[in-house]
């Protein structure tokens, strides 16, 4: 209950943060000012894309989830669909991968499937969403941070779809069931 608390809490400035164009709109800053620069049609396309890829991306994110075993599981596979909530999911974001990366370490212990990775995406995933709460600061500091985060988002969610083929085509791991005596 405390760490949905602070949780919460941390959402707050995150919720600032992304009306601070809509109330300041003199301010000409934010992804909002970004989106117009386009134009309806452009905006409305980008924006429909990006949702479909992170759809995508937390459908991996489930999948790897679920090929753990459960005795592995940091958290459900179910749970990474938070990550579609706004804007609870800028902070939520940190701890999905962190528990994606832990359940791949715990199963890395027992499954050979993933000896090739050393990191499960530690770097990258917590990479994208530090750029992701920096790009909501204002003008150039936070398109930058914007810019930089697509690549780390990619280069995660790339990670993510080889370990999930890595697991798929994994036999089954041996859970020791203990003395049977």
């Amino acid at each position: 209950m405390r760490l949905l608390a602070v949780k919460l809490l941390l959402t707050l400035p995150v919720a600032a943060a992304l009306a601070y164009p809509l109330l300041q709109p003199e301010a000409d800053a934010g992804i909002f000012r970004e989106l117009e620069m386009l134009g309806p049609f452009a905006a409305i396309s980008l924006t429909l894309l990006f949702l479909v890829a992170v759809f995508l991306y937390c459908r991996d994110l489930q999948r790897a989830l679920s090929l753990v075993r459960p005795a592995c599981r940091s958290a459900a596979p179910r749970s990474v669909w938070l990550m579609l909530l706004l804007p609870y999911n800028f902070i939520e974001d940190f701890f999905i991968v962190a528990h994606v990366a832990q359940s791949l370490r715990r199963e890395a212990q027992t499954n050979d499937a993933l000896r090739p990775f050393s990191h499960f995406g530690m770097l990258s995933g917590i990479g994208w969403c530090s750029a992701q709460i920096l790009s909501l600061i204002p003008h150039a500091i936070g398109s930058l941070a914007g810019l930089l985060a697509v690549p780390l988002w990619l280069a995660h969610w790339h990670l993510i779809r080889r370990i999930n083929r890595a697991l798929s085509a994994a036999p089954p791991a041996i859970v020791e069931q203990g003395n049977a005596g």
